[in-house]
């Protein structure tokens, strides 16, 4: 690229907006730094970091959105530019300064499983996609390999990074049969006469900007938000009785699920804090119940982590079919027999698509309780007798139980980690059962909905693999050892756009090829464009 700042590249780093995160995230992202620093000083670069060290917060990151225009203030607007991310980020923090930034840009993470950078990387980049801005993505374990290394000169030399995208094309439902492609065409047509009601408490999680569908683009899909507060949720929460509460805990330890319970709320998970989970589970579906919504997404983040527990149980057990029952004050039991299909950190294109999938699954005899996950690392893996490469797929606290072998009865819970939770609050946490399933993500671009999908599985891997993986992440929340059919690790973080990816099991003798394509022709048919991904 032509420069002219001597070789010299501005960096900046987004961060948490909670102050325990940041401190304690500190040294990784110091230590990536300086790693970055010797890549870049080897090819004859230096990096000049546009924001220093505060000694008052404890940490390097910009933490908040005013802090970050600030600091772009000071950025020469046509200077090369490195955003360093290690950890889990806001990315509305930065995301002003890089929409006006008028030169090339390159967001960078570090392969490291230890804090969510992976996954804030991944936010940052749907983000900007979003936004319509151009940008390049690397990823590393160490900054020495040859893949960062080549990449990162071609970025100094052009101020761009090209990726290998072969595993995608443009669906096209030719190879279907005409019964599988009117049974898609179908059903996209009934979802959007009857129409759908997204009850969302409280829009924009921790900065995900790639989480936020523009009302224009979600009505064409015959699906119409319900703006909810959480405080609402807060309110209903104190009307719910003790007795009601107890009434949900108790139907979950007859199904054997386990609670990691101590007596210091700091650090460990009280039955307190469980039982505040199960009052929101019971306030939740009956504020659906009366904005009547078929699918819902509580934020959390950042209004109700201040006044309760963790919401991630609650999640759970609202994407499983089995669930413990509720009424309302009535008496009249609340979606008797289905999901409430949920959006985590009200992720609504994950809203879309859990929706899509659960009642679609449905209809094709399947198992339709579906979740999102974090990409949150990964590494090659002898799964029967073959090298692969096995992802780390791990949300922060909710899967639906029937994910895990036996249910309820292979299901935890344990305190989410206290950097991030305060109030504490459990998890619903196990391990994923092997088993084929379709993956997908909706995203937007060039102010379109598109769709990724592809098919995969999930695998068994060793006890002592799985615990490994734990202790590399987070030990507290649950996980899916997934493998993707025909796509390598490096061509999809290069071309995913977001930090969440949609998983639904494709039991029994069904094919998953099939159900993929059935899937993919009825987002098609709703409007949405779609890439098939891998084999």
């Amino acid at each position: 690229m032509t420069t002219t700042n001597n070789n010299q590249a501005y960096l900046v780093c987004s961060g948490d907006l909670r102050p325990s995160a940041n401190i304690k995230c500190w040294p990784m992202q110091q230590q990536m730094e300086e790693k970055l620093h010797i890549a870049l000083q080897k090819l004859g670069w230096t990096i000049k970091r546009a924001h220093t060290y505060d000694e008052e917060k404890g940490h390097g990151f910009i933490d908040y959105q005013h802090v970050g225009i600030k600091i772009f203030r000071g950025i020469d607007k046509k200077a090369p530019l490195i955003v360093a991310e290690s950890v889990w980020q806001y990315s509305h923090h930065v995301l002003a300064g890089l929409i006006a930034h008028e030169g090339p840009i390159l967001i960078v993470t570090n392969w490291d499983g230890t804090y969510p950078g992976l996954v804030g990387a991944l936010n940052l980049t749907g983000s900007l996609t979003k936004a319509n801005v151009q940008y390049s993505f690397l990823w590393s374990k160490d900054f020495t390999d040859d893949f960062f290394i080549n990449k990162l000169q071609d970025w100094l030399d052009t101020g761009t990074v090209i990726h290998d995208y072969t595993h995608v094309r443009a669906f096209e439902t030719t190879s279907m049969t005409v019964a599988d492609h009117e049974l898609a065409a179908g059903f996209a047509a009934k979802l959007q006469h009857d129409q759908v009601v997204m009850g969302v408490f409280d829009e924009g999680c921790m900065g995900m900007f790639n989480a936020i569908v523009p009302d224009a683009l979600i009505h064409q899909l015959g699906i119409f938000k319900e703006r909810l507060s959480q405080s609402t949720l807060y309110a209903k929460m104190l009307t719910v009785s003790d007795e009601e509460a107890h009434t949900i805990l108790d139907w979950l330890l007859k199904k054997g699920m386990k609670f990691d319970w101590g007596t210091d709320p700091v650090n460990e998970l009280t039955k307190e804090q469980t039982l505040e989970q199960c009052k929101m589970y019971i306030a939740a579906l009956r504020l659906a119940d009366e904005f009547g919504c078929d699918t819902i997404g509580i934020q959390y983040q950042q209004g109700l982590k201040d006044l309760v527990a963790a919401s991630d149980l609650v999640e759970g057990l609202l994407n499983n079919t089995e669930r413990p029952p509720v009424y309302d004050e009535k008496g009249k039991e609340l979606y008797p027999g289905v999901a409430l299909p949920h959006f985590n950190e009200v992720d609504e294109c994950a809203g879309i698509d859990g929706y899509v999938t659960y009642h679609l699954w449905r209809q094709l005899g399947l198992n339709g309780d579906n979740t999102l996950h974090d990409l949150r690392y990964g590494e090659n893996f002898i799964v029967d007798g073959k090298e692969e490469f096995v992802w780390v797929f791990l949300i922060s606290g909710a899967v639906p139980a029937s994910h895990f072998v036996d249910g309820y009865a292979n299901a935890s819970s344990m305190r989410q980690p206290p950097m991030f939770f305060k109030k504490g609050g459990g998890t619903l946490r196990g391990v994923s059962r092997p088993g084929k399933i379709v993956w997908s993500r909706i995203y937007m671009e060039r102010d379109e909905l598109w769709c990724d999908i592809g098919t995969g599985r999930a695998v068994e891997l060793p006890k002592e693999e799985t615990e490994r993986r734990w202790a590399l992440t987070d030990v507290q929340w649950p996980i899916m050892h997934g493998v993707l059919d025909g796509v390598s690790r490096d061509q999809m973080m290069a071309k995913h756009k977001a930090n969440h990816i949609q998983v639904a099991y494709v039991d029994g003798d069904f094919d998953v090829r099939r159900a993929a394509e059935i899937k993919a022709a009825a987002l098609q048919a709703l409007g949405i464009k779609v890439n098939f991904c891998g084999i």
